[in-house]
């Protein structure tokens, strides 16, 4: 029995599969020609914190001063006071590595904007330790979706487990292509928000590959297609129920939250979204029409295609 509400996200297909494809062409030229802006964290650096309680001073008034003493690529973040919203300090990174040179720039600006600079904190990065956070990361990443392939191909089978891994790679790129294309800085925090975004889409794509793994069982006197197509519109309202609420936590720390969170809030927000669209637009038909290329299946799409003769219909 179909929804009230019903999809032919099967008929759509090309133009899901398409508009995805432009996305990840988009997000590889921005990646490839204007490239990543690594924070200090990957390529070396100084950072200061400064303690100044109920200061006045904005983080651009503080970064138009510390241009001017000769430290122009400085990002300035405000710490706050979560209760109250009351400026406790101030974070500020920069990509020299002399902390000398850094300490003395920052001191001399805070004392023009009238911060005092009395409690300050430096942390100075080498390039070598920028490294190992790349390593580390590209290494995490690499480890998560050979256990995903591994996991996916013995719970359910392998061409599961590939779209699902092709849907993960969909998303990574596009939260890495809306960075480059942003100028957002990339750091630790963004990484941490990649692997979490490998979780939360891969529950979204296994939810959908559940449902089509149980009506493969009982299928009859329907081509795949459509039953793969039956099966996402079964599971549909779940899957956007779930998404709308994992979403709205990292939405609220985008916008109410403080600036040091604002990383992993930006990345999260835009992979769960992608995610979501993921699972039923990328993995799913790429599934159902490889699928669909076996002796059975195709034997009964050859008997009961219905909606690939009419493509792009909807029924609601």
């Amino acid at each position: 029995m179909r929804n009230k509400i019903y999809i032919d996200f099967m008929g759509y297909r090309w133009w899901l599969l398409g508009f995805s494809a432009l996305l990840i062409l988009i997000s590889l030229g921005s990646i490839a020609f204007k490239g990543l802006n690594y924070g200090i964290e990957f390529k070396g650096g100084t950072v200061v914190e400064v303690k100044a309680v109920g200061a006045k001073a904005t983080p651009d008034s503080i970064r138009a001063e510390l241009i001017k003493n000769k430290m122009p690529d400085a990002v300035v973040q405000a710490e706050r006071d979560p209760a109250t919203g009351n400026v406790t300090g101030y974070l500020i990174r920069t990509p020299i590595a002399d902390a000398n040179l850094a300490n003395t720039a920052v001191v001399a600006s805070l004392k023009t904007v009238n911060v005092p600079s009395g409690e300050l904190s430096v942390t100075s990065i080498g390039p070598g330790w920028g490294a190992t956070v790349t390593n580390s990361a590209v290494i995490a990443l690499i480890v998560s979706i050979i256990a995903i392939l591994i996991y996916v191909s013995i719970r359910f089978e392998y061409k599961m487990s590939v779209t699902a891994v092709i849907a993960l790679f969909h998303d990574v790129i596009i939260v890495l292509g809306i960075y480059s294309l942003s100028g957002r800085e990339l750091t630790p925090n963004t990484i941490a928000a990649l692997l979490s975004i490998l979780g939360y889409s891969l529950y979204d794509t296994i939810v959908v590959f559940h449902r089509i793994r149980e009506n493969t069982g009982h299928l009859v006197k329907q081509s795949f297609m459509d039953m793969a197509n039956d099966s996402i519109n079964q599971v549909l309202v779940r899957s956007l129920n779930t998404s709308l609420t994992s979403v709205i936590p990292p939405l609220m720390l985008l916008f109410f939250g403080g600036d040091t969170l604002k990383d992993f809030a930006f990345a999260l927000t835009i992979g769960l979204i992608s995610g979501a669209y993921s699972s039923v637009a990328v993995a799913s038909p790429l599934y159902a029409m490889w699928k669909e290329r076996e002796p059975k299946f195709q034997a009964l799409k050859k008997r009961y295609e219905t909606k690939d003769k009419n493509p792009g219909a909807a029924e609601v």
